[in-house]
């Protein structure tokens, strides 16, 4: 299983494990919560096992985890934001490196960042909400959604074989067509259609359900039938039961011109193969779509992680289903983190590490690095989004595993 989306980046080809050395020169820190700017507000609820956890002080500023962040910056690695949160009120807040090089702009708390595939939790949860309402099937056919399709998907593949990435399609952002077009696309319903197209045109790489293979493709058609169901757009049903409903008030589907003139927003710098590292945010595509690209502010992925997990999504039942294991693989996304046991839910992915279940979902792409990492029963929340290629994101976010799991459940 891997949580990677694979846009490529125009001429830029840079590897999501590449070193990105510039972008350490600005470093933002809030400790507190006082501020909207800090977190959510803390929530005094949840249940007793989060109540009773106390913090770690390798979690907290000056600890461990703040120092492997910092070294991390120092050497170039890592350009973002990172927030540890427990019971919604921020524990460790971090920036490190610029969101606008040519406009001096550092990256901080606020800063806006490209989700990449981590939006795939919010498409996954997306139908799910549709489930509930018995407006979908998690067994109905594609077909019975969406037209035009060739028989042997139409008729063959699920909607769970697609959440589960087990479509039999290929990674349409692989194709020629796809690169040929990306940057040709000018408004959110070229995006839709011209990608939508493409996939009609792949061929099946394997037998729906046959076997998983990781795919944006699937992904891609899970949200043209979200809005063929609900008969709004994709990007405005995840507006409304996605971003409005977990309170996300920086979330939003920015444009690529947005994207690039909106202060608030940090751009992607990719590694070259000459060695630098340069400003991509023209090579890449319109609009965000159903595997990739939303955007938010760590702030707001939090809230995102909390709603989730908290049944504000979901009804508890349909919350179950949804993070519930459908496969089961030994995951890691960087050589420096060992792989663990990961089991794949509807758009969101299960691991248990020292006791505790984890539900996570990362990204990447150039110029692109996040992850979001939930604790359920220590309501305790991993964010961290980066704008380079950089290969620290994931080790960021196993050393706060490391600690967290150093200190087992109560029973």
């Amino acid at each position: 299983m891997s949580n990677q989306e694979h846009e490529p980046a125009g001429g830029a080809r840079a590897s999501r494990r590449s070193v990105l050395g510039l972008l350490s020169a600005a470093s933002a820190t809030v400790l507190a919560a006082p501020a909207a700017a800090a977190g959510p507000a803390a929530d005094p609820g949840g249940d007793s096992a989060a109540a009773s956890f106390t913090v770690p002080a390798d979690l907290r500023p000056g600890g461990s985890v703040d120092r492997h962040i910092a070294q991390r910056a120092a050497a170039g690695e890592f350009s973002g934001t990172v927030l540890l949160a427990h019971r919604g009120r921020p524990v460790l807040s971090r920036s490190h490196g610029m969101a606008d090089r040519a406009r001096g702009v550092a990256n901080g708390p606020d800063t806006v960042f490209a989700l990449a595939s981590v939006t795939k939790a919010m498409t996954g949860t997306a139908v799910v909400q549709l489930v509930q309402r018995g407006q979908i099937r998690l067994h109905d056919k594609l077909g019975r959604h969406l037209d035009g399709f060739p028989a042997e998907l139409a008729d063959q593949a699920t909607i769970h074989d697609l959440l589960t990435h087990r479509s039999g399609l290929d990674d349409y952002t692989k194709t020629e067509a796809y690169r040929r077009e990306l940057t040709r696309w000018a408004t959110p319903e070229d995006v839709m259609a011209g990608i939508t197209a493409i996939v009609k045109a792949m061929p099946l790489a394997y037998t729906p359900g046959a076997k998983s293979a990781y795919s944006n493709s699937g992904y891609h058609l899970l949200g043209e039938v979200i809005a063929r169901v609900s008969g709004m757009s994709y990007h405005d049903y995840i507006r409304r039961n996605i971003f409005a409903t977990a309170r996300m008030s920086t979330a939003e589907w920015h444009t690529k011109p947005q994207w690039r003139d909106d202060v608030r927003i940090a751009h992607p710098y990719a590694r070259q193969p000459s060695g630098e590292t340069v400003d991509i945010v023209e090579d890449k595509i319109h609009i965000g779509v159903p595997g990739y690209n939303a955007f938010a502010s760590a702030p707001d992925m939090v809230r995102f992680g909390r709603a989730l997990v908290r049944e504000k999504l979901l009804d508890r039942a349909y919350t179950a289903l949804a993070l519930g294991g459908k496969s089961a693989s030994m995951w890691s996304d960087s050589r420096e983190v060992p792989a663990m046991p990961s089991f794949g839910g509807y758009g969101p992915n299960t691991a248990i590490v020292g006791g505790h279940r984890i539900v996570f979902h990362n990204g990447g792409a150039p110029g692109q690095s996040t992850f979001l990492e939930v604790y359920p029963d220590l309501d305790l929340v991993t964010v961290v989004l980066g704008n380079s290629d950089g290969p620290a994101v994931s080790p960021i976010v196993n050393a706060v595993r490391t600690v967290v799991t150093a200190h087992p459940p109560r029973h």
